[in-house]
């Protein structure tokens, strides 16, 4: 299945066909704001507020949207409206976007299934997790890693059956909270893992923000010449500033498919002192100005961080958030 509905891409997993001003390849960006950027937040963001986001990231180009996960609400309050937020998005594929439901387990890709019988078609992607580490996996979903291969097999399997875009993060790619460094090995053997399983993509995450820009091209390389013709995707966090270099590394690798938050929002509630998502502003900045299109209207993206600002009642982290597009600074003062 397609994931952008309704529009037109260079392959199933959503990347862009076409090329950026300079001749380099275009990319997409995964905008997780809903999900990921509010999945650790304290107060609670209402269920009209998350509605109106997603339609402030579609309005700014977002062609894939995380919009929910199907969690414990005892756990992650944030997300016990899940199926509401769904339930209000447009229908698809009117919508222009191709909506993602994060899965943790059986039940979730159940809940995600279910939700393609509401009257505007539900979700089109089913985002499933497999965590690289037992110490993390077993506070983060109850599972040990050989858990979460056997489940993560079968709720590929249910997905794609049922008609949903079946694609898996290994969480904690590049480093746990708990045990530390991971060996690359470990993660090649996963992704290849659900390569077999049906993956019809896989992203590499790295949850704690510990990665560097070496690393990432190593692993990107590694991963990919092991899963062959599945598309990679990277999911970074900004907890030590090196996300956007990291992007870079990513993008030199080989990588077209990126996640980030508006704002730089998020966290993960099971991961000691990790910060935000790279912020999708940075990603536009760094890609656009680099000769590489993302689809994104960065003003608009600007406009919607200060729109959510005012939601979320404090300015978001977001370092490009704050000083804004060079460009539009320069012509202002000409």
């Amino acid at each position: 299945m397609d994931p952008a509905v309704g529009r037109s891409v260079g392959d199933g997993a959503g990347n862009r066909a076409g090329e950026g001003v300079a001749g380099k390849p275009s990319v997409t960006i995964v905008e997780v704001a809903p999900r990921d950027g509010l999945q650790n937040e304290k107060e609670m963001v209402g269920t009209a507020d998350k509605v109106a986001l997603i339609a402030r990231l579609a309005g700014f180009g977002a062609t894939r949207i995380e919009v929910a996960s199907f969690v414990n609400p005892r756990r992650v309050p944030q997300m016990a409206d899940a199926e509401h937020v769904i339930a209000a998005l447009p229908p698809r594929p009117a919508r222009g976007y191709s909506a993602i439901g994060l899965c943790l387990n059986p039940r979730g890709v159940e809940r995600a299934l279910a939700t393609r019988e509401l009257p505007n078609g539900g979700l089109d992607e089913a985002g499933c997790v497999l965590v690289a580490t037992d110490a993390f996996g077993i506070r983060n979903q109850g599972q040990t890693v050989a858990d979460g291969i056997a489940a993560n097999r079968a709720m590929l399997k249910a997905a794609k059956a049922g008609g949903l875009f079946a694609q898996v993060t290994i969480s904690a790619a590049f480093g746990c909270p708990f045990e530390g460094a991971v060996p690359p090995e470990r993660v090649v053997a996963l992704a290849e893992a659900m390569a077999e399983a049906g993956a019809e993509e896989i992203a590499l995450a790295d949850t704690i923000g510990v990665a560097v820009p070496a690393q990432v091209t190593d692993l990107v390389a590694r991963v990919r010449e092991a899963v062959g013709h599945v598309p990679v995707r990277i999911h970074l966090h900004d907890t030590r500033g090196l996300a956007p270099a990291n992007a870079w590394a990513a993008y030199e690798a080989g990588v077209r498919v990126f996640d980030s938050a508006l704002g730089g929002l998020g966290g993960c509630p099971f991961a000691p002192k990790a910060t935000g998502n790279v912020a999708t502003e940075e990603l536009v900045y760094l890609f656009e100005r680099s000769g590489v299109a993302t689809g994104l209207r960065l003003e608009a993206a600007l406009e919607a961080n200060r729109w959510f600002a005012g939601v979320m009642g404090r300015a978001l982290p977001s370092r490009v958030g704050r000083a804004g597009d060079f460009v539009v600074a320069e012509r202002q003062a000409a």
